[in-house]
């Protein structure tokens, strides 16, 4: 079952990117105990999104896309969040 944040980061980045391909992955099992984990199960996230609105950007600048887009979610409502931001085509 997914969670209100994973379903918020999936309903934020489908209208922002309308991506070929989108996984939220929560990973905050593999954090538990560690710095960062507040016990509610959503605290550390990997994002892994393909979308035609990354092409020809750096990586840099499509974490910021992904980050802006994501609002006060990343660093505020989760501790940790990785982002694999891809163009379509790209491995």
């Amino acid at each position: 079952m997914t969670g209100p944040i994973a379903h918020e980061i999936e309903q934020k980045l489908n209208a922002a990117f309308a991506p070929t391909a989108l996984a939220v992955i929560n990973d905050s099992a593999k954090h538990s105990g560690h710095s960062g984990d507040d016990g509610s199960g959503e605290s550390h996230f990997t994002v892994e999104i393909e979308s035609a609105a990354f092409e020809g950007v750096s990586r840099v600048n499509r974490q910021r896309m992904v980050n802006k887009a994501l609002g006060d979610i990343p660093g505020e409502r989760v501790h940790a969040l990785a982002i694999r931001a891809r163009a379509p085509g790209e491995a």
